[in-house]
């Protein structure tokens, strides 16, 4: 059964957090595969019943965890602003930092990204979440210069440009490096025209 966060009493709102946090540090010791249920239940001190209070499986709970993750870059986006003298630089300054923030944890990523592609009805919820913050995040770098149907566009295009690479980094198609590139690239085909 699919629990809102919002809907949660506090102490159910720390115990759905603990198994969040468990499953994180689970999946960046051991990647996807060493996040199984019984684990996590055992590592937030929770009956393996209550995991599935909030979460309809494996893959719907580390694709919430890919939610806050996003959340808590927003949370630093928003205190550290994005740097660059264009569109395009600012745009891609958040994009590295997402990035970076994901190869210092590959194993992490991997289960994360891994979950985001399940056909799992709590996993995609949590996929249009990640895309509602990376929105956000990206809205922060772009202004408000730009008309709000074209700034979805743009955020909507980068945000899929992003996650297939991921998708053929944790394939072993490619590295982070050629993530941050192509990424690079994506942005400033679509922005420079905008900072001339």
């Amino acid at each position: 059964m699919d629990v809102e966060p919002a809907t949660l009493t506090k102490s159910q709102a720390a115990r759905r957090e603990r198994v969040i946090r468990a499953a994180l540090d689970l999946g960046a010791s051991g990647g996807y595969d060493s996040v199984q249920m019984r684990d996590v239940a055992t590592s937030a001190g929770v009956a393996l019943g209550t995991i599935y209070r909030y979460f309809s499986s494996k893959d719907h709970l580390l694709a919430a965890a890919m939610v806050e993750w996003t959340h808590d870059l927003e949370r630093r986006v928003g205190q550290r602003p994005p740097k660059g003298d264009t569109t395009a630089e600012r745009v891609g300054d958040v994009l590295r930092r997402a990035t970076r923030a994901m190869e210092k944890e590959p194993k992490l990523s991997e289960s994360v990204v891994t979950a985001l592609l399940s056909p799992d009805r709590g996993a995609a919820s949590c996929q249009e979440d990640v895309s509602a913050s990376m929105t956000r995040i990206l809205s922060m770098a772009l202004g408000d210069d730009f008309d709000p149907a074209f700034q979805a566009q743009v955020t909507r295009t980068l945000g899929h440009v992003w996650f297939s690479s991921l998708i053929g980094w944790v394939n072993g198609w490619s590295g982070f490096t050629k993530v941050s590139d192509e990424l690079d690239l994506a942005t400033h085909l679509v922005l420079d025209q905008y900072d001339r």
